[in-house]
Order: C-alpha cells, then structure tokens, then sequence
C-alpha cells in the first residue's frame, strides 16, 4: 500500500494569496461604485445649480432689453450657488451667441476643499475628476392664449425696449380711434376690437401669426360679467389686473367675414373700462381720478379701456414647444436642454 505524501512547500500559502487578491479586487470595485454615485450626485447638484442660473441670466437680460455675458454671468451667479446643495458649484461660462438664448455651463474641480477630493479612488492614486453639466434657457414670445375675448390694435402698442410699464392711455373701440398704418405697412382701425367666442363664454382661442373671426359691432358680450365682476373686485381690494390681449396688425372683412392678422401678444395692465351700457359690472373706473389725466376720461358714448402697456414673463421650467409671433413683452421663459 502506497502512503500518502503531505503537499509539497511551493503549494503552502496559495489559498491566502487568493483571498488576498480577491479581497482587492472586491474593495476596489466597492470603491468605484462609491466613486461613481458621488460624481453622479454631484452632478445632479450642477445640473440644479445651471439650470437655476440660466433661468435667472435669461429673465434678467430679457427685462433689462439686453446685457453682456459679464453681467448674465453675475446673475447667474446669484441662484446657481442657493441652488446647489454643497455650495461647490462654479460658473464656467455664460455663452449669449444664440439670440434670446442663455447657455450657462458648471463645474466642480476636485481640490482641497471640495466634496469630491475624498474619493476612494485616490488610494488608487487615481487623477482628480472634474463633473460638469449645462442648461440652456430660451425666451419665446407668447405664441398663442385662450383669453378675454379682445384684441388690440398694433396702433395702440406703445411698450418698447428696457420700459417696464407704458403710459397710461385709453383704447377706444375701434370706431372712435381712426385709422393707423401699422408696423407691418398695413392700413388698420385704431383701438380694439371683440372677437368671437371661440374658446368657451368670454373666452376667445387665438394664435400668433394667423387670422381670427371678429364679433361685429361694438355690443358687450353679457356672458362676460362674470370676468368683469372679479377684475373689478380686484381692483377695489388694491390688486392689479392684467390681461394678454392679441395684438392686431391687419384686418378685413364685413360683418360675419370679419378677421384680424394677429401680429403677437401684448400684457396690458387694466385700469378701467367702459363698455357699451351703463350698469355694474360694464362700466368701472373710467373717469377722473382713476385714468390719470382729462384726455384718458371715457364718458358716454365712449367706448374704451384705460389701462397701460406691462412686461409680463412666465417661467415654465419643464420645457415643451416654442412660441411664435413678435415680442410684445409677454414672454415665456423655459429650458430646452
């Protein structure tokens, strides 16, 4: 019978220099794994941080008429830090090349005081890393509204450039107001104009750059009280009332064939009005010393509303479709990337 040898001196040891590098290998996967979630939480931080930057930069630049990359980077500046979680958020760029577009780009370098220099992967001695993101905001003009039933001559359009507000004037019914040539070259009627109910009760669906039905006449629509009520009750309880109207730059047709060319969307701030009628809620405010001055007051049979031109942006973060039409200084404020 053959006796069994014990194993040889080469082979002791070898179950210990596995384990051994398994265990390496297992630590440095683990370390990765935590490498990799911090880069992507740091991520989400910039991505926080340039998207509130790009949004501020383009509200702030589209307010003041225009700006340089100096100034829309300060602004960014002043949200991207609030909203990045570690504060270690800096402002690579602003780029201002596209037209009524702000790209704002962040980045957090790895160095002594950042929240990234503890990586387990410098044990490895792995090279710093550096984490970026960017967002993109564009300013659309208002490109279409389902609003109170009335639109304004382009004639009447008086809010340009840095203004935040226009002078206060009164709109005739277009009647009273004359004829105009618009910016367009088109020959149209002053004032404003009703249009049809297309969009519900006192509610009319239009779209910029397209033709809309006109509801003849100068007659107030009755299923509007209820929207002239709670302005009015705004009013009184010293709120503000703003309206977006679409702004016309053509028209034509008679009677029923009646159309306006919409040229965009203009905020108008509402003072008082007085439509055709003399009861509550048809008439309100339309005389001294609500209008401002004698040639604002709008006595019977005048037809008209006394209000001023106002810049109104509407921030919508989640994105979707651009707008269309001019800017009239109601805009729309948005991430695209």
């Amino acid at each position: 019978m053959r006796r069994l040898r014990p194993s040889s001196d080469k082979e002791r040891g070898a179950a210990g220099v596995l384990v051994a590098v398994m265990m390496l290998v297992l630590i440095g996967a683990g370390a990765m794994a935590v490498d990799v979630g911090q880069i992507y939480a740091e991520r989400a931080q910039l991505q926080n941080a340039a998207d509130a930057g790009a949004m501020a930069a383009a509200q702030q630049c589209h307010a003041a008429g225009a700006c340089s990359e100096g100034q829309a980077r300060i602004w960014a500046e002043e949200l991207s830090g609030p909203n990045s979680n570690d504060g270690a958020t800096t402002i690579d760029s602003v780029d201002l090349s596209v037209p009524n577009q702000v790209t704002v780009t962040t980045s957090t370098l790895s160095g002594s005081n950042t929240f990234l220099t503890k990586m387990f992967a410098s044990a490895l001695n792995a090279p710093p890393a550096t984490v970026r993101a960017y967002a993109t905001a564009v300013v659309d003009p208002v490109g279409g509204a389902t609003a109170f039933p009335l639109a304004i001559s382009d004639c009447q359009y008086d809010l340009s450039g840095p203004e935040v507000t226009g002078d206060i004037q009164l709109i005739k019914y277009k009647p009273g107001s004359g004829t105009c040539t618009s910016t367009s070259g088109h020959v149209i009627p002053g004032g404003f104009g009703w249009l049809d109910h297309t969009g519900g009760p006192c509610l009319a669906a239009t779209d910029a750059d397209d033709t809309v039905p006109t509801d003849t006449g100068a007659n107030y629509p009755g299923a509007c009280d209820a929207t002239l009520t709670l302005w009015k009750n705004t009013l009184q309880a010293g709120g503000t009332v703003e309206g977006t109207f679409p702004v016309y730059d053509d028209a034509g047709g008679t009677g029923a064939g009646g159309w306006f060319q919409i040229r965009g969307y203009a905020t108008f701030q509402m003072i008082g009005w007085r439509f055709a009628g003399s009861g509550d809620p048809q008439v309100f405010r339309s005389g001294m010393p609500h209008v401002g001055s004698a040639a604002n007051v709008c006595d019977n049979p005048c037809r008209g509303i006394i209000g001023q031109f106002t810049k109104f942006e509407s921030i919508d973060s989640a994105g979707g479709p651009g707008g269309g039409g001019a800017d009239l200084g109601s805009v729309e404020i948005r991430l695209i990337k």
